[in-house]
């Protein structure tokens, strides 16, 4: 079974969260959604979230995927999370996908060393939290066991790219089909 866990912190963006959440499903994918501190997670937009579990209670390895939504404050707060980089990490190191959309590329994945050499993108004006890192202005890249995209109107080709590296690129274009895409 492919499992991804979703890590969502008040302040998240709600479209990148829930689109890969809900096309990763659509893909047979076990998908996690776990809120940081609590199981009822608010968006950058209002939106209130009841989450499956507090991130608390999940295993903090055995990952396929993790995906860490933007928006802000809520990529600050993953990035002041040990319990959160802990996981990252773990993944990472585990070559399994770490996937960051909008802010969280440069505010949660830059302070780790995630991105060091490797291609990326962010939210543009975002780049100021990993000023190493040169970011490029496509929407979605995809290097090695790592996946960045720039923002909300990203989120589909994210959640694609999510399900190309974790099954197949037919599976995502079927998904992209069956949505209209």
């Amino acid at each position: 079974m492919i499992k991804a866990l979703v890590i969502l912190a008040d302040g998240f963006e709600e479209v990148e969260a829930l689109t890969p959440v809900d096309f990763l499903r659509r893909a047979g994918v076990s998908v996690t959604v776990a809120g940081l501190g609590t199981e009822k997670i608010m968006g950058s937009h209002g939106i209130r979230i009841h989450c499956d579990c507090a991130l608390e209670t999940v295993e903090t390895e055995g990952w396929n995927a993790v995906v860490l939504p933007g928006g802000m404050p809520g990529s600050e707060n993953l990035a002041n999370s040990k319990l959160v980089s802990q996981i990252i990490m773990n993944t990472y190191k585990a070559g399994k996908l770490v996937c960051a959309i909008c802010a969280a590329p440069a505010v949660v994945l830059g302070p780790l060393g995630i991105l060091k050499d490797r291609k990326a993108v962010c939210y543009p004006g975002m780049d100021e939290y990993a000023p190493d890192i040169k970011f490029l202005s496509s929407k979605v890249i995809t290097d090695g066991n790592v996946i960045t995209a720039r923002g909300a109107g990203c989120a589909q080709e994210f959640a694609f790219e999510i399900i190309t590296a974790l099954i197949s690129r037919e599976k995502a274009d079927d998904i992209a089909f069956r949505v209209i895409y």
